[in-house]
């Protein structure tokens, strides 16, 4: 098994943070968002490779980062994919950057762990892995807890045995306050099937959508992530980031 984390944005709506600085290279208590999120993959076994897709203008600060976290946790290889694009106008997607990654490095051939780079987690992600093992697809989900926040996320609705029923991206009438968020696990089957979805014109940003496009086709199970989750969007929510996972850091 392998795992993709996606950081190939720009993250406009973060300028001027992010204007030299990629989003996942941005410091939360103490250190680069992208750290923590590598950091929760320790306890994941058999993990072999960790491919970070990012675009030109940061390909080289995510190849420095990787080289000084290495030295200090040898366990994990590292691989850089630039996806070639060099400004938000000609972004491959992260659908685009996900089918581009697993085309060009093989690695529809196992199992593929995907999570956003921007997205932060309290715990480990053990065991979000060991519970989709031998599934074609589990993707994780969070109860926001509100029913108007809920309306920014992608809201699905699950049966007894956590299979999808319904997904819908921002709704304006959520069915519930259970949110998809960033985190996929997708089998060999499944991974094929992102070329079918990119072929027929389908939207190649946000994730989710490909989910919204595959529960209707395969089953998709859930997983629900405990703890804290936070998505990092805007400079509110950097700035709440900072001042929780400062506190975990200690």
């Amino acid at each position: 098994m392998n795992a993709l984390i996606l950081a190939a944005g720009y993250a406009t709506r973060l300028y001027p943070l992010t204007r030299d600085k990629a989003k996942p290279l941005l410091t939360v208590g103490g250190k680069p968002i992208i750290e923590w999120v590598v950091d929760n993959l320790v306890d994941v076994p058999e993990l072999e490779t960790i491919y970070i897709v990012t675009n030109d203008k940061f390909a080289s600060d995510f190849q420095t980062w990787s080289e000084r976290y290495q030295d200090r946790q040898p366990k994990f290889k590292f691989k850089i994919i630039n996806d070639g694009s060099k400004s938000d106008e000609d972004k491959l997607g992260a659908i685009g950057d996900i089918n581009f990654v697993v085309s060009r490095e093989n690695l529809s051939l196992s199992d593929l762990l995907i999570v956003a780079g921007d997205n932060l987690f309290s715990g480990s992600l053990a065991s979000f892995v060991a519970n989709a093992k031998g599934t074609e697809a589990t993707i994780a989900v969070y109860d926001i807890g509100d029913a108007e926040a809920i309306k920014k996320y992608g809201n699905i609705a699950i049966d007894t045995e956590g299979i999808i029923t319904h997904f819908e991206e921002k709704p304006e009438k959520p069915r519930g306050t259970l949110a998809a968020i960033a985190l996929y696990y997708y089998s060999p089957g499944v991974l094929s099937l992102l070329t079918t979805y990119l072929a027929a014109g389908n939207n190649p940003d946000q994730p989710g959508r490909f989910v919204q496009w595959l529960y209707t086709r395969k089953p998709v199970k859930t997983f629900q992530i405990k703890g804290k989750w936070l998505d990092i969007g805007s400079k509110e929510t950097l700035e709440e980031a900072d001042r929780i996972f400062k506190d975990l850091a200690h």
